[in-house]
């Protein structure tokens, strides 16, 4: 599903992101990603969603060479992948319905569709209730929920997730990470990264792990 064939990222001022990166995630896996602060991991996913091309070396998701995709085709790949960040980054002038529905509504679907999506996706994350709520009005665990009710919202293939459980304490970082296993076993496949080791250590999923923009481990599932 996801592949990196000996990919390198340089910036322009000299900075080597990533160096001769190789590995592999199968269709419905889920994987971690993890390495210091400055190793790689955003720079990874960015390439994932075309927000970043490789220097060399080939990246290919869903089959798809992302080295061919050109400008105008980034809207349709991106929409195969939903995005999880740290921080939310959610819209607080506007209600949690509203949040949800913001990647509905620039593709274009119809109110109904909208509604139904919307309320299915807040139900899988229990958030079903609040969404007429403000989400400076939430807590910090469900504005990370609406945030993954959003990035799911669209049904995409693939899940990545940016230190998703970076601001949360031990006990919401672990109901995260179930909300995550519980996509992922419907056939989502994902890859989040997060340095929280004591965390994603406990659970049985492959650990890819970076170093300085290397790879030091593609690991397996404990």
């Amino acid at each position: 599903m996801i592949t990196f064939e000996r990919v390198s990222k340089r910036y322009e001022e000299g900075h080597d992101a990533l160096k001769e990166l190789s590995f592999h995630i199968e269709q419905d896996e889920l994987v971690f990603l993890t390495g210091h602060s400055g190793a790689g991991k955003s720079t990874l996913l960015r390439m994932i969603t075309l927000q970043e091309r490789a220097t060399r070396g080939t990246v290919e998701v869903a089959g798809r060479n992302l080295a061919k995709v050109g400008s105008r085709r980034i809207p349709a790949h991106r929409r195969d992948i939903g995005v999880v960040f740290q921080n939310h980054q959610l819209l607080f002038d506007r209600p949690v319905f509203d949040n949800v529905a913001l990647p509905l509504i620039i593709s274009g679907y119809d109110h109904r569709e909208i509604g139904r999506r919307v309320r299915a996706a807040l139900d899988k994350v229990g958030l079903l209730d609040k969404e007429r709520a403000m989400p400076i009005t939430l807590s910090g665990g469900e504005q990370q929920r609406v945030g993954i009710a959003r990035a799911v919202v669209n049904k995409p293939r693939i899940l990545l997730a940016d230190e998703p459980t970076g601001n949360l304490d031990p006990a919401l970082s672990a109901e995260i990470m179930q909300l995550f296993e519980a996509f992922n076993s419907v056939g989502v496949t994902m890859l989040i990264a997060s340095h929280d080791l004591a965390l994603i250590s406990r659970l049985r999923h492959r650990i890819i792990t970076l170093s300085q923009g290397r790879l030091v481990s593609a690991g397996s599932g404990l």
